[in-house]
């Protein structure tokens, strides 16, 4: 397979792929392809990242396709002259379930309520749905993250669909790939099942044109979002002007 094109944004590199063709660059890997995952970093994503310990950031660098999923953070790339692609997770997902997947292929979700698989397999006839449900606290507990690697390699699955939050899942994802016991192609997920399966509602796409997703989110769920939205997300602005200075000073 071609290697993939990227540009750097915020020191980590970025697949230069439109939604289409990461769907395309998915569709021609098999169960039995060696293991790669994808990464899609938000706002949230990339703020927690600059300050994310070495076995994070490792994480994030060494994905085999990292995609964009904020409007607000390729907005920020494109005011700086950079052309970061848009690729929304939830987007990625269902249209993988949709138009990639097919039936008789076998996917792992690590993650998720007990319920997911049976109403996957309700709206995607065909696909046949294993089920690993880890602990709590993933990220401070090497056992289970070993038993979740454990229970991807026995599912012997096209795909592994990783919904335990950032950044446990993306170390969970490289992880995998270093144990070499995992075939098929990681897709780091988050809640973007709660979405297919009616746990979640996402905004309307004129508020998601609008970059406003995270307004609608807030206002849906305000006890739990708040910090992230209100306290935590801004910091990507100071993030943004610290790494824009130190490109000019490096092409000065």
């Amino acid at each position: 397979m071609a290697k993939t094109p990227r540009i750097e944004f915020l020191d980590l590199d970025f697949a230069q792929l439109s939604l289409e063709e990461t769907l395309a660059w998915l569709a021609r890997r098999g169960a039995d392809a060696p293991f790669a995952y994808v990464v899609t970093p938000n706002v949230d994503h990339m703020v927690r990242f600059q300050q994310a310990d070495d076995a994070v950031a490792r994480a994030y660098r060494e994905a085999d396709l990292c995609v964009c999923d904020s409007r607000i953070l390729a907005r920020l790339a494109a005011f700086h002259g950079v052309d970061l692609p848009l690729v929304p997770g939830s987007d990625l997902t269902r249209l993988a379930l949709e138009r990639v997947f097919r039936p008789g292929d076998r996917l792992c979700l690590i993650g998720g309520t007990p319920d997911m698989p049976a109403k996957l397999e309700q709206r995607f006839r065909g696909l046949a749905i294993i089920q690993h449900l880890p602990p709590m606290g993933l990220r401070q507990n090497a056992a289970a993250r070993q038993a979740a690697i454990d229970a991807a390699a026995a599912a012997d699955a096209r795909a592994v669909l990783i919904a335990v939050g950032a950044p446990q899942q993306e170390l969970l994802a490289w992880e995998m790939r270093a144990s070499g016991r995992v075939t098929g192609t990681a897709l780091c997920i988050g809640a973007s099942i709660d979405f297919l399966t009616g746990a979640q509602r996402r905004a309307p796409r004129l508020v998601q044109r609008a970059g406003m997703e995270w307004a609608w989110r807030l206002a849906s769920q305000p006890r739990r979002l708040w910090q992230r939205y209100l306290v935590d997300g801004p910091a990507i602005f100071p993030i943004v002007r610290r790494w824009a200075r130190a490109r000019r000073a490096g092409h000065g």
